[in-house]
């Protein structure tokens, strides 16, 4: 079994609706708390399956009874759950009790995080869903005559944005804006037939694509795409759309999650040679939960030669506004906010927030080039050392608050609060058991 949500893999073959679980045997209480003078929103939680004393499948409820909305995840690949996740609310310095069922089917949920991933084998055959796909250097779209990916290669999404990775050899990331909470259709970058279409630059009822990150002259990282600096030259993991050339032998994505609570992705770049005597290999993990307007990355790479310096990209294609520090918590946050969507329809709050343990400042590319049009945070970087980041994208039309700069800073540094505020967990298992 690929590293696919067990949960996605059950919603495929059929299960119970939402809300029509019978009651199952009582395994257990769950105690979720925190310390913290403010509140939690859509509050990850995770808990090992190890020790619940579950047999087939897991049913919370809340403390007047209510399912509770949760994801089972195969997170070492061996085609059995072995985690449970899900989101919850907790008032400020509160905690919260929920109850463990043990059932025999498992409950199926609205989505609210998901991965949309799907290629075409020929210019001539209809594009079809994947949970894994490696994309070789020959195979450079210049190179086929064709686009190969629908929306060129993955999206991942929630309930309030959307973002995309260019795995079509740019490796770029893009920001897609969201007017509903519901998924984006399955038909966005397809025509009717299934072939691969560029039908999301437009305005639809779902959203859109609403941030450029370049053109064939200078192509940005996008929004927390990264890449090195080997002394003080900038290296992008890949090339721009119109090299023939890719500078990187092979590139695996696998979907190791798509809701209904949590999306996952692992992208690894195998003989990355950005320099003739350079070759390295780099591995990505981004993550989406609901309720933020953020993803999650977390990147590492096994071998290093001491003077590389990782950067995560924040696009200014369309702003000449400088970009703006936060600090807070531990974190560094650079932003900026204007009309930096496709003809400057459109203001944009853009971030990137990172560990600042291992920020080493910011700079900005030139506007021409395979890594231009950028401000970047420089990180220090270890052989085998993963570092996470995240990376914000507030649009006027998910959220009128965002037309305002104040507004857009202060949800990041209410973003920080959260996402830095731990919680504890306890499970108490029934001593009836």
């Amino acid at each position: 079994m690929p590293f696919l949500s067990l949960l996605v893999t059950q919603l495929l073959l059929g299960g119970v609706t939402f809300g029509n679980t019978p009651p199952g045997k009582k395994s257990g209480k769950i105690r979720v708390a925190h310390s913290a003078s403010f509140a939690l929103t859509d509050k990850p939680v995770r808990l090992a399956r190890k020790g619940l004393k579950i047999s087939r499948f897991p049913l919370l409820l809340s403390e007047n009874g209510q399912v509770v909305p949760f994801q089972l995840d195969d997170t070492d690949g061996d085609g059995q759950w072995d985690e449970l996740v899900w989101v919850m609310d907790l008032p400020a310095k509160a905690s919260r009790t929920l109850t463990l069922q043990d059932v025999d089917t498992l409950t199926t949920f609205p989505t609210r995080a998901r991965v949309r991933f799907g290629k075409r084998t020929s210019q001539y055959t209809a594009v079809q869903p994947l949970t894994e796909d490696t994309f070789y250097a020959h195979e450079l779209p210049i190179r086929q005559g064709y686009q190969p990916y629908q929306t060129d290669g993955p999206t991942w999404e929630n309930d309030k944005a959307g973002f995309r990775h260019y795995f079509d050899g740019r490796n770029a990331k893009d920001l897609f804006g969201k007017r509903t909470p519901t998924p984006s259709p399955d038909w966005v970058g397809l025509t009717a037939t299934g072939a691969v279409v560029d039908n999301y630059h437009v305005l639809e009822s779902w959203g859109r694509d609403v941030l450029p990150a370049g053109n064939t002259e200078g192509l940005s990282l996008g929004l927390g795409g990264v890449g090195l600096l080997i002394g003080d030259q900038p290296y992008r993991i890949g090339v721009m759309a119109t090299d023939s050339t890719h500078t990187v032998e092979s590139s695996r994505l696998r979907v190791l999650g798509s809701g209904p609570l949590k999306a996952a992705l692992a992208i690894d770049y195998n003989h990355w040679r950005p320099r003739p005597d350079r070759d390295y290999q780099l591995r990505e993990r981004p993550v989406i939960w609901p309720g933020h307007y953020a993803y999650q990355n977390t990147v590492s790479m096994p071998d290093v030669n001491g003077d590389e310096t990782l950067i995560i990209g924040l696009p200014r294609v369309a702003t000449t506004k400088p970009v703006e520090v936060l600090k807070q918590d531990g974190w560094v946050a650079l932003y900026t906010h204007d009309q930096q969507s496709y003809n400057r329809e459109y203001w944009l709050g853009l971030a990137i927030l990172v560990p600042e343990a291992q920020y080493r400042g910011w700079a900005e590319s030139p506007t021409k080039g395979p890594v231009a049009l950028t401000y970047y945070a420089k990180m220090s970087l270890s052989a085998n050392v993963p570092l996470t980041y995240y990376a914000v994208g507030g649009w006027e039309l998910s959220d009128p608050g965002f037309l305002d700069v104040a507004y857009f800073k202060r949800y990041l540094q209410t973003f920080i609060r959260q996402l830095t505020t731990p919680v504890t967990v306890t499970f108490s298992p029934d001593s009836r058991l």
